[in-house]
């Protein structure tokens, strides 16, 4: 889901930049003589590196942050033309002030809330008619300024930058949706059938990790935390 919600954000983004759908009438591509969109990818993970590449694709001028290296390196090795840096709050206000699509991707493990990382005082430094895809909106949304908005009334303003905050992008594609989804969860399911529940969750430790309550206890960490409830590893 991450990767299909990714591979849709630079091409909602590019919808909205429509002057007739809010945006500042910047065409993502540009045109002969005529500069591309800058779109800005915040986090390299599965959904920010699927955005880089189709924005790419798209012709936009693409730079990526992200608090860490090794997968900026890995998505240069893909992608060589995409701009990279490491994420710091200088170098992010910087990057927003000329971005046009601004795409957040940042996800916390566990289902923890996405911290605010656009504040109001920053989205007033941004263009009018910027368009921020925030894939995040599901954990809470990056901008202090985000709420959950549905695909039929999908997008507002505030601040003048356009945000786009949809629950469950790839609702809107729900054959290919499925399919993924299907493809990447059939294994477990399997597992679980074949072996039961408990033997399936000692031999796999990725099944391990998607408890998030077993015989009355919160098992997931995050979970516990944002729900204010009592902590208990799995293992005990």
């Amino acid at each position: 889901m991450s990767e299909i919600a990714g591979r849709m954000a630079p091409m909602v983004g590019a919808q909205y930049l429509s002057r007739y759908d809010g945006g500042e009438g910047i065409l993502i591509s540009g045109a002969d003589g005529v500069a591309p969109a800058n779109v800005l990818v915040i986090g390299a993970g599965n959904a920010g590196f699927n955005a880089a590449k189709i924005a790419h694709g798209m012709g936009a001028n693409v730079t990526v942050l992200n608090r860490s290296t090794p997968k900026l390196k890995k998505l240069l090795e893909v992608i060589p033309d995409v701009k990279t840096a490491i994420y710091s709050e200088q170098k992010f206000r910087e990057e927003l002030v000329d971005a046009d699509i601004v795409i957040s991707t940042v996800l916390i493990h566990g289902g923890a809330t996405t911290p605010k990382l656009i504040s109001r005082e920053m989205l007033k430094t941004m263009k009018n008619g910027t368009v921020l895809v925030d894939v995040t909106i599901d954990q809470g949304g990056i901008s202090e300024a985000s709420r959950p908005t549905t695909h039929t009334d999908a997008t507002f303003v505030e601040e003048g930058v356009l945000h786009y905050c949809v629950a469950n992008m790839p609702g809107a594609y729900p054959k290919t949706a499925t399919q993924a989804l299907c493809n990447a969860t059939f294994p477990y399911v399997s597992k679980l059938a074949n072996e039961g529940t408990v033997d399936a969750l000692k031999t796999s430790p990725s099944l391990a990790l998607g408890v998030n309550v077993y015989k009355g206890e919160v098992t997931n960490e995050a979970v516990a935390e944002v729900l204010g409830l009592a902590f208990k590893e799995l293992e005990l």
